[in-house]
């Protein structure tokens, strides 16, 4: 199976490792998306937007775009 991720360079996880963390933050990015879209709504909490942006910028320190 092709793996569908790559890391950011200097960072070093062993490919099991990597597989698993990638779903994580594939569901993470894909509630980014979802909270954005409800975050337009007035009854959402703030700080989910909050969290959500901080794993995505934790993603994004791991593995390459």
């Amino acid at each position: 199976m092709k793996k569908q991720w790559k890391l950011q360079p200097g960072i070093e996880i062993d490919d099991k490792t990597a597989d698993e963390v990638a779903k994580i933050a594939c569901a993470l990015k894909s509630l980014s998306i979802y909270a954005s879209l409800v975050l337009e709504q007035d009854d959402c909490p703030d700080d989910l937007q909050a969290v959500v942006d901080e794993g995505v910028v934790a993603i994004n320190k791991i593995f390459a775009e």
